[in-house]
């Protein structure tokens, strides 16, 4: 908190001092989402190319200056960030770009990108003396923070819909949560733990909320940043459920050039289902957010009215980025089409900026002389049963090599590939 300047409404404008214990504006009530705001002046003399390059700290807390928690305990927790930033091997000529880059969130210590977010949660939480921490969730930041509170002695109470996939599901419960399936849909889910989060006392790690989590979010910006030699791509290319990440990666790379690092901010590029969009509908349209069906697999993206529009919104606005969706089908094949070429295992909503990515393409949104970097935002085996529709199941021979070699020759002989 050491750089912090304060807080600022995302409505209104006003500002409140940076000790006040508020998380949304107390003026605008709940659509007042906050943003931290820090002493860049201050920060041009701490928050430099030097200091990146001095420090051995490779996980998300290299960027403290540029956070808003206390270092305290910070050693303890589960190492997350500073995850691989992939040049493409095959997949660029596959869909026909000439420099791709993938960021692999996958491999944080719960496997998805909102352990960014939890692991500031956790931190505010014990700086506020919280030891019961709650949040709604369509199924990773649930995970995430399950168990980041489980390393740090915190308890969780967790509000899943009913939809939510069973391995996210087996993660919460094997982190010891006390996870409550709600019969209904995200926006049932989010107003129980809202309620539940008030009459308890709990503290409130609810990202569209918590002005804190997308500091947390913010540093797969920086750190992209960072792994390209400050010279980030043209576009960066996300999902998008309740706006939270995508705002985050905005500020990341914002911030970057208030400081002087970089010299500009690449273009975000939100992702969305076709079966739950409302971003790219109202962009297309050109009218207000509206609630929409959360019809999709891609279940981490499925949010009918998102938390936290106005981050979302300008992120793409003020980058001079755009909007598209992408159907289920073409997440499934999004999803065989990264993990046959690079090796790289992503859930749906994970694999959506992919498919995204390809209708920029075949649409001249994104032109293939432009350098892009994809975010993938969680791993595959958080819903290994959409994976299964799309690969199928394996075949099941006698051990026998006769019976082998027969399967074998029915493969297409002139490419050698077995089917």
């Amino acid at each position: 908190m050491k750089y912090v300047k304060n807080y600022e409404c995302t409505i209104c404008q006003r500002t409140f001092p940076k000790d006040s214990e508020i998380l949304t504006c107390p003026f605008c009530k709940e659509e007042g989402i906050l943003s931290i705001n820090y002493d860049m002046e201050l920060l041009k003399h701490v928050f430099t190319k030097d200091y990146l390059k001095n420090n051995h700290d490779y996980s998300m807390w290299r960027y403290l200056p540029l956070m808003s928690v206390v270092d305290t305990k910070l050693v303890d927790t589960l190492k997350i960030g500073w995850t691989p930033l992939y040049k493409t091997n095959f997949l660029h000529d596959v869909i026909g770009i000439d420099t791709l880059y993938i960021k692999d969130e996958g491999l944080n210590p719960t496997a998805s990108l909102k352990d960014r977010a939890s692991g500031v949660a956790v931190m505010k939480a014990i700086e506020g003396n919280h030891h019961t921490i709650s949040c709604s969730s369509t199924g990773n930041a649930a995970s995430s923070l399950a168990g980041n509170a489980a390393r740090m002695g915190l308890k969780t109470v967790i509000f899943v819909p009913k939809r939510a996939p069973l391995g996210k599901l087996t993660q919460l419960m094997i982190y010891g949560s006390n996870v409550i399936s709600v019969d209904g849909d995200y926006k049932d889910t989010f107003q129980l733990s809202k309620m539940a989060i008030e009459h308890f006392g709990w503290y409130n790690r609810n990202a569209a909320i918590n002005p804190h989590l997308i500091e947390g979010k913010k540093t797969v910006a920086l750190e992209i940043a960072e792994q390209l030699d400050f010279k980030p791509t043209d576009w960066v290319v996300v999902t998008v459920g309740d706006g939270c990440t995508i705002g985050g990666v905005y500020k990341g790379f914002y911030e970057l050039k208030q400081l002087g690092i970089i010299t500009k901010v690449p273009k975000i590029l939100g992702v969305q289902s076709s079966g739950c969009a409302p971003f790219v509908e109202a962009f297309l349209n050109n009218e207000p957010l509206a609630e929409r069906e959360e019809n999709t697999i891609a279940d981490s993206i499925a949010v009918g009215i998102p938390r936290n529009p106005l981050k979302a919104q300008r992120a793409v606005l003020e980058s001079r980025g755009s909007w598209i969706s992408c159907s289920d089908e073409e997440i499934l094949e999004a999803m065989k089409l990264l993990g046959k070429t690079e090796g790289i295992f992503g859930e749906p909503a994970a694999v959506a900026s992919l498919a995204g990515l390809m209708n920029a393409l075949s649409t001249g949104l994104i032109h293939k002389t432009e350098s892009v970097t994809l975010i993938v935002t969680g791993n595959g085996l958080k819903d290994t049963a959409n994976a299964l529709k799309t690969v199928g199941k394996p075949v099941l021979l006698k051990p026998n090599l006769d019976n082998l070699i027969d399967y074998l020759k029915t493969g297409n002989q002139e490419t050698g590939e077995v089917k």
